[in-house]
């Protein structure tokens, strides 16, 4: 069973090889849904828009508290460059999306799901074997022409996340300069699970060129930047996942 239904702003993918009923297909996406509506900082309701309006943080819920302690520890294994906030506004996307597809994939198995893919806005867990009973392959797209795959990957049980302008413009800085990212144009990494992939992606693009260097320093993650000369730089151990 395949489906697709726009959720937090952007299409959410949900592939299950195995025999699935439709109700447990709405369960993964209800979260979606209430994902959305706690962390979404352009819903005047939610958790996060209330912060940024002054909820105080003994009135924070548990979830958003261990949210924001998970964004302070990437903020210090990144050196920094992970960085929540903006002109006095906090906005926990960076993490959120690639730690809810995690978590989406952890029901799934709750559920007795072997086989599956999650994707939402080009970040993907795959987990055993697709309907064909192969790897699940992945394309990384051209980021100067959308429509064009330019990498193909296998991968199993693993996560990767694509940080870039190419899609949603700029919307990545520097925290330390406060300036945008021009250099490099996307920047795909793959971890042992999407919440790890999504976000050392989104610190290591706001480093620019040496955020590929970052991936490359970091056990168990790989990675294939494009910069804005169309040059390709991707780490010593990417090729063992090309298709």
């Amino acid at each position: 069973m395949k489906q697709t239904k726009i959720i937090m702003g952007m299409p959410i993918t949900i592939e299950i090889v195995n025999k699935t009923s439709q109700a447990e297909l709405n369960k993964i996406f209800n979260y979606f849904k209430s994902v959305d509506n706690r962390y979404s900082t352009y819903k005047t309701t939610s958790e996060i828009a209330k912060i940024n309006h002054g909820l105080a943080k003994s009135k924070w819920s548990s979830e958003m508290k261990t949210v924001m302690k998970l964004c302070e520890q990437t903020k210090t294994l990144t050196n920094g460059y992970f960085d929540i906030a903006h002109s006095g506004q906090l906005d926990p996307s960076g993490l959120v999306k690639g730690w809810s597809i995690n978590n989406a994939s952890k029901m799934l198995i709750s559920m007795g799901k072997t086989d599956f893919y999650i994707e939402a806005g080009g970040d993907i867990q795959v987990q055993g074997k697709d309907k064909s009973d192969k790897v699940w392959e992945v394309g990384i797209r051209n980021p100067f022409e959308i429509k064009e795959i330019i990498k193909v990957i296998k991968l199993k049980n693993q996560g990767v996340a694509t940080s870039g302008t190419y899609i949603r413009g700029q919307h990545i800085y520097n925290p330390f300069s406060n300036l945008p990212i021009n250099e490099v144009k996307s920047l795909t990494v793959i971890g042992p699970n999407v919440y790890e992939a999504d976000r050392f992606a989104t610190a290591a693009f706001a480093m620019g060129v040496q955020g590929i260097a970052f991936i490359e320093a970091a056990p168990g993650f790989e990675g294939y930047m494009v910069d804005n000369n169309k040059i390709a730089t991707f780490t010593s151990g990417f090729r063992k996942y090309e298709a």
